[in-house]
């Protein structure tokens, strides 16, 4: 068993959407297809970390749901920014289980174990939040993000995170999501949302107060899961 990390897939099978109209995403999802079953057995675990689908209604996700269930080992997938799709942990995983994407769960408010490690996370939010609705937000996925930690460690589990947004960005720290990761001993926090080029050059990659960060957006990577360990 293994456990590997990516962001950011974009898929649109079920909508007009394609991502390869922007530089370096030609063919991206055959790219994503063959490295994934080059990589990944039936027997590993995936974690998809935000912008998954660009459909707008949960009954919209089902070709690029399909395609993601065809692919090996269990997935978890979490919130990102343009998953507007994303709905009630409840009609989700209904949704999943009426269509049979039994390889698919639902990571939020909650944690799966894989390979001994708990899988934890939420959406976080922006780094320079400001206004009053943004901070509304940032708290409440500061809360997820304890509501997902605190029962993997009292369980005894150590957690791994996966946010989508970044959690220092430009020299810019969202200490809302950044002191829960030092207060709870976070040795590993893996995000997506930047994508490859410029923006890239400015997303933070390395170890700060014990927490080793890593972007997982799927250019970034080349479009090949990463292995968490």
């Amino acid at each position: 068993m293994a456990v590997f990390a990516i962001a950011d897939l974009h898929l649109s099978f079920g909508t007009d959407k394609p991502m390869d109209v922007f530089p370096g995403w030609s063919d991206y999802t055959e790219k994503i297809e063959k490295n994934w079953k080059h990589l990944v057995s039936e027997n590993d675990t995936v974690v998809i970390a935000g912008d998954i689908s660009w459909a707008m209604d949960i009954r919209e996700t089902y070709n690029d749901f399909s395609f993601i269930h065809s692919l090996p080992g269990k997935k978890i997938m979490l919130k990102g920014n343009h998953d507007y799709w994303w709905t009630t942990k409840k009609k989700m995983d209904n949704y999943l289980s009426e269509n049979g994407f039994d390889s698919i769960s639902i990571l939020h408010n909650n944690f799966y174990l894989a390979d001994g490690l708990a899988l934890c996370g939420s959406r976080g939010w922006f780094y320079d939040a400001e206004t009053d609705a943004d901070m509304k937000v940032l708290h409440r996925e500061a809360g997820r993000l304890r509501v997902s930690i605190e029962p993997a460690l009292k369980a005894g589990y150590e957690p791994i995170v996966f946010l989508h947004y970044p959690p220092i960005y430009n020299n810019m720290e969202c200490t809302e999501i950044t002191d829960i990761l030092k207060e709870y001993g976070i040795r590993k926090c893996f995000y997506g949302h930047i994508h490859g080029g410029t923006a890239a050059k400015r997303a933070f990659i390395g170890e700060r107060d014990g927490v080793s960060y890593k972007l997982i957006a799927c250019d970034y990577i080349g479009f090949m899961p990463l292995a968490v360990l």
